[in-house]
C-alpha cells in the first residue's frame, strides 16, 4: 500500500526540525510570512526536496512549489500543500503539518505520474504580519492583483513588495514559476484546529467545505482633549464610543445565533495617552459564518450599528475580506473516506471552521482537504500539538488518495456529482 512507503520517522523528524525555525520559548512558533525566520525555514524545505529529486521554483507571489515531473509535461499538475507562516505565538503544526506531509507524499510516489505532482507552500496564510492572509494563494487563483498585495505593509511600514524582493533575492538560482498555471487538483492536510474530531475519536476528518467568512476595520474618530479640564458633555471620546460599539456589535451581531463567530481581535488608540481624551480607535472585525445568507445579513447589521452608535465620534467601516462558505469536491471526498477506511482509519465528515487556501483553489480547481485531530482543538497558541500517530495517518491517507488520482486521471474530467 502506498501508505507503507510514507516514513512516519523522518515526517516528525523534519516537523520538529522546522519547529526549531523562529521556535519560542514557551515551545511554540514565532515564525510570520516572509521574514527571515520563514526564509530559512523555505531553504531546508528545498533542501529537502532536493534530496528526494523534487524541483523548486519560486512565482512572483513567493509560493514556493517542489514538483516531480510526470509523463506529459503539458499536463496540468496536481498540487498538495500549506503553508508554513505562523502566528506570533503560534504552534508547530497549523500548516506546516501539511506541507511536509506533501513533500513525503509526493518524494515517495510510486511510479510515473501522468502529469506534474507539486508541492506548494502558499505565502502569507496567517495573516498575522501582512494583512489579510492567504495573500499567494489569492494571488495564484487571480482572486487578488498582485500588485495591490505588493503595496500592503505591516506595522513597521514594511510593504509585502519589499519583503517579496528579498525572498526573491535569497533563492537566486530558483527559477521563477508563472503564476496561476492550471491545476488539476489540489489536496491540503491540515490540523483540525477544532475539537470535534478529538471529542467524536476519530483520526481522520473529511472537509466538507470552509465556513464563510469577513473581516472589517472599523476607525472611530473623535478629538483628544486634555482629561481634567474638558468637561464631559463636550467631549468626542473615541474609546467611549467604541465601548458602545463593541457592546452592541457583541450583542446583536455575536449574539444572532448558536454558529456565528465575531471577534474583535484588534484595537489601536490614538493617541494613547493617560491622561488625553481619545482622538481615534481603530479595530478589527472578523466575522465567520457557514450559511452565506446569514454572513451577508450579519454584514450589513455591522455597517449599520456602525453608523448607529458612533456619535459624536466620526466612523468608516472598510471591508478587507469577503469569503463565501464553499463545498469541496464531493469526488475527492470521496477517495479521501476510501483511502482512510483502508488504511483502519476512523474517519467523518467535518466543516472547516478556520480558513484555508484550499478555499481558494477551489474556486479554479477540484479542491479538498483531510483534518488531523489537535490536542483540546487548540491552535494559533504555542501549545498546539498533534500526535506523531495522527501526522502518519494524515499523511499515509494524503498519499494514497494521491496515487489513487494518478491512476486514474479520467476521474475528475466527469462533472461533479450533484
Amino acid at each position: 500500500m502506498t501508505a507503507a512507503l510514507i516514513d512516519p520517522d523522518r515526517l516528525w523528524r523534519r516537523l520538529m526540525a522546522l519547529a526549531e525555525i523562529g521556535a519560542t520559548p514557551a515551545g511554540g512558533v514565532d515564525r510570520q510570512a516572509l521574514s527571515e525566520g520563514e526564509i530559512a525555514a523555505l531553504a531546508r524545505i528545498v533542501a529537502w526536496a532536493r534530496e528526494a529529486g523534487l524541483a523548486p521554483a519560486l512565482d512572483a507571489a513567493g509560493n514556493l512549489f517542489l514538483t516531480r515531473p510526470g509523463r506529459d509535461p503539458a499536463a496540468a499538475p496536481i498540487l498538495l500543500g500549506s503553508h508554513i507562516d505562523t502566528q506570533p505565538t503560534g504552534g508547530r503544526f497549523d500548516g506546516a503539518a501539511g506541507v511536509l506531509a506533501a513533500l513525503e507524499a509526493v518524494a515517495s510516489f510510486d511510479g510515473l505520474p501522468p502529469g506534474d505532482l507539486a508541492v506548494v507552500a502558499w505565502m502569507n496564510e496567517e495573516g498575522s504580519r501582512f494583512a489579510p492572509g492567504m495573500m499567494g494563494s489569492e494571488a495564484f487563483a487571480g482572486l487578488r492583483d498582485l500588485a495591490a498585495i505588493r503595496a500592503v505593509r505591516d506595522a513597521g511600514g514594511i510593504s509585502v513588495g519589499h519583503a517579496l524582493d528579498r525572498l526573491h533575492a535569497a533563492f537566486p538560482d530558483l527559477p521563477r514559476r508563472p503564476l496561476g498555471t492550471p491545476v488539476a487538483a489540489y489536496l491540503e492536510l491540515h490540523i483540525e484546529q477544532g475539537p470535534v474530531l478529538e471529542a467524536a475519536g476519530r483520526v481522520i476528518g473529511i472537509v466538507t467545505g470552509i465556513q464563510g467568512k469577513k473581516t472589517f476595520r472599523v476607525r472611530l474618530e473623535g478629538r483628544e482633549g486634555h482629561a481634567g479640564t474638558l468637561p464631559m458633555d463636550r467631549r468626542r471620546d473615541a474609546v467611549a464610543a467604541f465601548a458602545r460599539l463593541a457592546g452592541a456589535l457583541h450583542a446583536e451581531v455575536g449574539g444572532l445565533d448558536p454558529d456565528v463567530r465575531f471577534t474583535i481581535g484588534r484595537v489601536a488608540v490614538a493617541p494613547n495617552a493617560p491622561s488625553v481624551v481619545p482622538a481615534e480607535v481603530t479595530f478589527s472585525i472578523d466575522l465567520r459564518h457557514p450559511d452565506n445568507a446569514v454572513l451577508e445579513a450579519a454584514g450589513r447589521r455591522i455597517a449599520a450599528l456602525c453608523a448607529g452608535h458612533a456619535a459624536p465620534c466620526g466612523v468608516s467601516l472598510t471591508p478587507l475580506v469577503d469569503a463565501a462558505s464553499n463545498t469541496f469536491d464531493p469526488r475527492l471526498r470521496a477517495l479521501i473516506a476510501r483511502a482512510a477506511a483502508a488504511h483502519g482509519h476512523p474517519a467523518m465528515p467535518v466543516l472547516s471552521a478556520a480558513g484555508h487556501d484550499a478555499r481558494n483553489l477551489s474556486r479554479v480547481c477540484p479542491s479538498a482537504m483531510i483534518f488531523i485531530p489537535c490536542r483540546d482543538g487548540a491552535s494559533h497558541v504555542e501549545t498546539e500539538w498533534a500526535e506523531p500517530a495522527h501526522v502518519a495517518a494524515g499523511a499515509g491517507v494524503l498519499a494514497q488518495v494521491l496515487h489513487d488520482l494518478a491512476a486514474a486521471p479520467d476521474l475528475l474530467a466527469t462533472p461533479e456529482p450533484r
